[in-house]
């Protein structure tokens, strides 16, 4: 891992020793001319197989070394503008990149980003085209390594960004910076075994992380919690030691805000699942990869990263962030399949499924977010593999009934590249989930439609007036090896997915 001195710059370059180029070139018709003009900018000579190689369909990279330097490595590298080109091109060819670099000794990278006029129609602005090099920059330096007893000491990197735009570049290096820092609180959190995270030490880290930011923590614990009657979070959480906790973020802008209909500050409430860990309960996970349920509380920890982000960047948006945690373990408290619990709404809910918990503590949170009356509802969670069947690892499901929401989501899950998927709410999957003992069932009554049941659960402890989604992120949160950002960790999907939301969408 580097300590990254992100720099723009500017129209002078100066190449200090230790030096590496990384020059994207457009495949197009003027590509094989504009190898003579930087043989002479460069100082360098390019053999005939190396031009040949790079300018043939299946070539991509020249790497020439300057025994001179000044830089001591040009890096050419063709960027084809065919049906494989998206958004996501030069964040995922860059994460690889400085990952690749950590064995190298270089200090100085320079990369030149190509006009924007080229790819116009894959990015939504200029200033963002560029913010997608920067992020793949940090993207690609990210690791977790905290429980390596062998600490490896921190090299330095200086990136040089050159683009045509230099107040549009400097903006965007600032955006992706603060964004990306977000991220990375998601991704720790993410990250950290269980037994260093459970819902006592999740609520203190989190408090302990939002503080500085002038974001609010309140946190309930079992008096508060058994108060309220939050029957979901407390029988899912009854089989271990670690109780539950619920975790209230609130981030209110110091800036001019958006507005509402009724000219008030627009306020968002995310809601974010936080099971520490899930063993599935009595209903009990087969063993083989067990340990990546340490990540069930992704969505509460995208919940953080954002209202991290939005405070950093001081987004016009007041934001609520509520994150009911709990522990589903084994033990002779354990709640079981067959019994009925009472949400803190008054419904009723039999339990068919103890593996079937994230809808059932996310039921109380939902109440209580809906209680604050806001503008919008949005909540995250890892909450079936129905809907990584349905999808696949590289994209979340999104339920709605809100075409507005269900639209603005969409589009900034191109832009990101956090992509989302709307499948249907329709309210025939509601005779799915129907018990005879109570007023609803935690799981449905086949295997059929695991997700959009699940979405339906939900559903149940959502004010009718309040516009909502819910996103199942239980295949991008997890490390999956649809890109060169995902394949090691845990993701951070989301965090990016709705900022891009707050700033632009609400």
């Amino acid at each position: 891992m580097y300590r990254l001195n992100l720099i723009s710059g500017g129209t002078k370059i100066s190449y200090q020793p230790l030096s590496i180029s990384l020059k994207y070139l457009i495949d197009d018709n003027k590509l094989e001319k504009s190898l003579p003009n930087l043989e002479k900018i460069f100082n360098i000579k390019f053999s005939e197989l190396q031009r040949q190689n790079f300018l043939s369909s299946e070539g991509g990279k020249i790497r020439v070394t300057k025994p001179s330097g000044k830089p001591d490595a040009l890096i050419l590298w063709k960027v084809k503008l065919d049906e494989k080109f998206d958004a996501d091109y030069f964040r995922n060819h860059l994460a690889e990149f400085i990952s690749n670099l950590k064995t190298e000794v270089t200090k100085n990278l320079h990369i030149f980003i190509p006009a924007y006029s080229a790819v116009k129609k894959h990015f939504d602005s200029e200033e963002y085209y560029y913010q997608t090099f920067v992020e793949g920059v940090l993207f690609g330096n990210y690791s977790f390594d905290k429980y390596k007893s062998k600490k490896v000491k921190h090299k330095v990197l200086d990136v040089h960004f050159y683009a045509e735009n230099e107040k549009k570049l400097k903006s965007a290096i600032t955006t992706a910076e603060k964004l990306i820092t977000s991220v990375n609180i998601t991704r720790d959190l993410q990250n950290e075994p269980a037994n260093n995270l459970t819902p006592e030490i999740l609520a203190k880290r989190v408090s302990a992380e939002v503080k500085p930011f002038g974001i609010k923590a309140t946190i309930f614990g079992d008096r508060e919690i058994q108060k309220r009657k939050m029957g979901g979070l407390i029988a899912i959480g009854q089989g271990s030691i670690n109780k539950p906790r619920f975790i209230i973020l609130e981030y209110k802008p110091t800036i001019k805000s958006k507005k509402n209909k009724k000219g008030k500050t627009k306020t968002i409430a995310l809601v974010g699942k936080g099971i520490t860990f899930d063993t599935g309960g009595i209903s009990l996970k087969p063993s083989k990869n067990m340990g990546e349920m340490k990540a069930d509380m992704s969505g509460a920890a995208v919940v953080v990263g954002t209202l991290i982000a939005a405070a950093k960047n001081n987004l016009p948006v007041h934001l609520f962030g509520i994150i009911p945690s709990a522990e589903n373990m084994v033990s002779g408290e354990s709640i079981r399949p067959g019994d009925v619990v009472k949400i803190s709404n008054g419904k009723t809910v039999e339990i068919e499924d103890t593996d079937a918990e994230g809808r059932v503590v996310l039921a109380d949170a939902l109440h209580y977010a809906s209680q604050l009356k806001p503008d919008q509802m949005i909540d995250l969670a890892t909450l079936t593999g129905a809907c990584v069947v349905a999808l696949g690892e590289f994209v979340a499901g999104m339920f709605t009934k809100n075409d507005a929401m269900a639209g603005g989501l969409y589009k900034s899950g191109i832009t990101t590249y956090d992509r989302v998927w709307r499948l249907p709410m329709w309210d025939d999957f509601n005779e799915l989930i129907t018990s005879d003992v109570a007023d609803v069932a935690n799981l449905g009554s086949t295997r059929w439609a695991g997700a959009i049941t699940a979405a339906k659960f939900l559903e149940h402890f959502v004010d009718k007036n309040i516009p909502w989604t819910h996103l199942d992120i239980a295949g991008p949160a997890m490390n999956n090896p649809s890109r060169s950002y995902t394949k090691k960790y845990m993701t951070g999907f989301g965090v990016r997915l709705l900022f891009d939301y707050l700033s632009h969408r609400v």
